[in-house]
């Protein structure tokens, strides 16, 4: 590394890195001499100019073969396709064979230029470092020749941008080749093969001293050599009473693609039905991991593949390869001499071959559900999960329901949910329970949608219904339905709940992502980053909230850059091309001009979340620019949302943060919040109560900043009770930042001290550092005063990263960071 010939004037960069080789050169070099190989070089260096300004890349080193930059891991991906189409066209005109392999990947790096002296010293003219410019190595040497292979993030990104390619985006092949460990690269990296008709050899790449598949431990030869020892040791016999069937090349937590039912029964009950009721069966497993019903449907989509067509095996295999799913499951139903019969064929999406058929009969259609539970049981097995295991699931019928009709109208339903049909959906639900008013697996989903569509009261019901037949749910159900029967409570706070369903089963998305949801509301960065990243996988077809919450934690940490590209990938995930989380991005790096223009791209429309985030946004550049007037003007940029009384009393207390920001005083608007929440707050069994509480203490410490100790101190008698009841760890600290207040404004700093410097944790909210520096400053503290500003100064991100109650206090954070800034030390 030449790292000492220049100077890096930049922060890290995130760029398309590619790597290519051109294979057996030396050997062509031997057959062809040194001056025929030179003249096939000089074209080769011809074609490699024209193909690096066609597609915009920057050469930054060469011998036997290239590494390039682009900005856009498309244009990365374009070099390499023509490259390996000109450089066979090149050989075939030499009559040479003339192949290359290629790796790309895209991730940050670190860019300077050496200086000149160092150049004409025989340096590279700039200087590229990073774990990714090993890992795109890495992918390289791993390529067979002739092979272009990309990393997870190179191919999801790639894969979206094909269009760009033109007609040939169409022609494309896709292919993954699974988990990887590469040398000196401590994560598993999910590598991915795209290649033309006639062009690449679509195979598992071989394995190398860098580069090694992540296989089940036992069929690695060393541990393989040991597994055998054991069982010669046990005696064949004994395991074969324990495995009666051989096991499948099938590891824990393996990811399995479930084709549509081929009903050949000739009974339309079974079309959908069926379906759900193996889902249902497989998924109570903690061993096999199902691609849910949407990922197959975004998978579907970038395959280009006609709405009309089902999930046939052929389809099934192909998204299960696009995924890196390690087995199909085909289903059928048949009719054989008066029995029904309900096999599942497990198919291996590399070969295409049979691995093996499970088969059960039943007497008639309502023993359908027992022949499923009975064949996937056996199938489980089979793929390696123990008996314990399996002997721990709930039995089918149990579990959801013994009446088809209300399986077919629950499969419908969550058919619907996940096409965004939500008023369908509800009636579908509404039709599985009118057929088993017992169905408990159908009272979740319906209080689950009545939840996303802000009826929660209207869901309660639902969810009471559903605990009432807490042991007919499957495990991971019942956890499920405990998180959201605690999210549901008027003092919630799930974060354990959700924690548990992420831990026991870690492929549980809805566990992961709204585990570090909670941890990111509570200010525990470091936690909630293992839980978002663990969400913000491809399998989850939810992932671009996840991507969200990281985006939150980096800025949490400072971590600018990183929240952008976090914020850029969850836009691309939805659709969007432009949000105000990446606009908070944009005014902590102070790139005021860029966050000017992206809020204009902001969309505007009804939605009443919408329009807060909007002019909170605005709020936000006004407000780390010290604009009082700009943070006024921000109020006014969007109507007011009329319907929602929560929304409205929200929306006033935004105007209450900018009276607070600049010193203003506004008793009047103050009581009139007071007077629209006290009904609000009267509910005690409301759903909704936590952020109304939050609310409340929001207005409490407006009303202390703005001086209104009359108001504020009643509201703090009239709602002690409350407090103390609320769960939330941030209700908690809320309550003793304004109890700390309370004491700063009746002249007490000593003992408002004495309350704040508990909370000091690292979780604190911002503005119980900013209380302490007015401690500290009234105690005449000078060291201390200091200290708290220097923390304001260092802990800037964390005044965008603060989201609770509706991220109602970050312009006041993001101002109060910048008030005294003049006094940290220099």
């Amino acid at each position: 590394m030449n790292g000492d010939n220049g100077t890096s004037t930049q922060s890290p960069q995130l760029r398309a890195l590619l790597f290519t080789d051109l294979c057996d050169s030396l050997i062509l070099v031997e057959r062809i001499g040194d001056s025929a190989a030179a003249e096939v070089f000089q074209q080769h260096d011809r074609l490699v100019l024209a193909l690096q300004q066609q597609w915009n890349g920057r050469q930054i080193d060469r011998s036997d073969g290239l590494f390039l930059l682009f900005d856009r891991a498309i244009d990365g991906l374009g070099f390499a396709l023509d490259y390996r189409r000109e450089l066979q066209k090149l050989g075939e005109q030499c009559n040479l064979p003339l192949r290359a392999r290629a790796g790309l990947h895209v991730g940050e790096v670190l860019i300077w230029d050496n200086t000149p002296e160092a150049v004409q010293a025989g340096a590279k003219p700039v200087e590229v470092e990073g774990l990714a410019k090993p890992m795109a190595a890495r992918l390289m040497a791993l390529a067979l020749p002739g092979q272009i292979l990309l990393s997870s993030v190179a191919e999801s990104l790639t894969r979206r941008a094909s269009s760009e390619l033109g007609e040939r985006a169409e022609k494309l092949q896709w292919r993954s080749h699974g988990p990887w460990l590469f040398k000196g690269i401590s994560t598993v990296q999910q590598v991915f093969e795209v290649g033309e008709p006639g062009f690449g050899p679509m195979r598992m790449p071989k394995a190398n001293a860098k580069a090694q598949r992540k296989l089940p431990i036992w069929r690695r030869p060393a541990a393989l050599a040991a597994e055998i020892a054991v069982m010669a040791m046990l005696g064949v016999g004994g395991w074969m009473l324990l495995r009666p069937e051989p096991a499948i090349a099938f590891a824990e937590r393996d990811w399995v693609v479930v084709a549509d039912v081929d009903n050949i029964s000739g009974e339309p009950l079974f079309d959908s039905s069926l379906q759900r009721a193996l889902l249902l069966s497989l998924e109570q497993s903690r061993y096999v991991n199902v691609l849910s019903v949407a990922k197959v449907q975004e998978s579907r989509e970038l395959l280009r593949v006609p709405a009309e067509r089902g999930l046939d095996r052929q389809l099934a295999g192909d998204i299960a390869s696009r995924e890196g799913a390690r087995m199909v499951l085909a289903p059928s139903i048949n009719v054989s001499n008066g029995r029904y019969v309900v096999a599942v064929d497990l198919l291996d999406p590399t070969t295409d071959k049979l691995v093996r058929t499970y088969r059960a009969e039943a007497k008639g259609p309502e023993s359908v559900i027992e022949a499923v539970d009975d064949v996937i049981g056996r199938l489980r097995a089979g793929l390696g999960e123990t008996v314990a295991s399996v002997q721990e699931s709930v039995p089918l019928p149990q579990a959801s329901t013994g009446n088809l009709q209300a399986l077919k109208s629950f499969a419908l339903a969550e058919n619907a949910l996940g096409r965004r049909r939500f008023s369908e959906a509800a009636k579908l639900y509404e039709a599985a329970l009118d057929a088993d008013p017992d169905f408990a697996m159908a009272h979740v989903g319906l209080a689950k949608l009545l939840v996303r569509l802000d009826r929660r009261t209207e869901a309660l019901p639902h969810l009471e219904r559903a605990q009432s037949l807490y042991d007919r749910l499957p495990h991971r159900e019942r956890l499920y339905l405990k998180a959201w029967a605690t999210e549901m409570r008027p003092d919630a706070w799930p974060l354990e709940d959700w924690r548990v369903l992420a831990d026991v089963y870690p492929d549980s998305f809805a566990g992961l992502a709204n585990t570090s949801w909670y941890l990111v509301m509570d200010n525990r960065f470091e936690e909630a980053e293992r839980y978002a990243r663990a969400a913000a996988v491809p399998q989850d077809p939810m992932r671009a909230y996840p991507m969200q919450h990281l985006g939150w934690i980096q800025l949490g940490t400072n971590r600018y850059d990183e929240a952008m590209r976090s914020f850029q990938v969850s836009e691309q995930m939805t659709g969007r091309n432009a949000s105000d989380a990446r606009v908070d991005a944009l005014i902590a790096l102070r790139r005021y001009k860029d966050a000017h223009a992206l809020l204009a791209m902001l969309p505007k429309g009804r939605d009443e979340v919408q329009a807060i985030m909007n002019q909170r946004a605005r709020m936000l550049l006004a407000a780390d620019q010290d604009d009082c007037t700009g943070m006024a003007d921000a109020m006014a940029s969007e109507a007011e949302p009329a319907e929602s009384v929560d929304f409205r009393i929200h929306v006033q207390l935004m105007h209450a943060v900018v009276d607070a920001a600049c010193d203003r005083r506004n008793s009047t608007a103050l009581a009139q919040i007071a007077t629209q929440l006290a009904p609000l707050l009267a509910n005690t069994r409301d759903p909704n109560l936590p952020d109304r509480v939050s609310r409340l203490l929001s207005l409490i410490y407006l009303a202390q900043r703005q001086g209104d100790h009359t108001l504020a101190n009643r509201l703090l008698r009239e709602y002690a009770p409350l407090f103390v009841e609320q769960k939330s760890p941030v209700i908690t600290k809320w309550r003793t930042l304004v109890l700390a207040m309370q004491q700063l404004g009746e002249g007490q700093p000593a003992k408002a001290e004495a309350l704040l410097l508990p909370l000091m944790d690292g979780t604190e909210p911002v503005q119980a550092r900013v209380a302490l520096r007015q401690v500290q400053r009234e105690l005449g503290n000078v060291v201390e005063f200091q200290e708290q500003n220097e923390w304001l100064f260092d802990h800037r991100g964390r005044g965008f990263a603060e989201v609770a109650v509706m991220q109602l206090m970050q312009p006041l954070n993001v101002h109060d960071t910048l008030a005294d800034a003049s006094l940290r030390p220099q």
